[in-house]
């Protein structure tokens, strides 16, 4: 149940951080950048030790990491 949780998230924040920062990505893509954002933001946030409890914390924080993801890749590819 917690893979599927985690897939639905990824989705979720996946689809969220291209609504936000532009663009458009498959599902397989989105959902790999939620999870990608989720371990990108969970990692910033206990680096400056701000702490998200809870699923909407968590969401929170891989939505930021995702968008930040999709801001490099943009910077990257000028």
């Amino acid at each position: 149940m917690g893979l599927i949780v985690a897939l639905l998230v990824g989705l979720l924040v996946g689809v969220l951080a291209q609504v936000i920062m532009g663009g458009r990505l498959g599902w397989i893509l989105s959902i790999i950048l939620g999870i990608a954002g989720g371990f990108v933001g969970g990692f910033i946030f206990r680096f400056l030790g701000i702490s998200f409890g809870g699923l909407l914390g968590q969401i929170i924080a891989g939505l930021i990491g995702a968008c930040l993801i999709l801001f490099v890749v943009r910077l990257i590819k000028r």
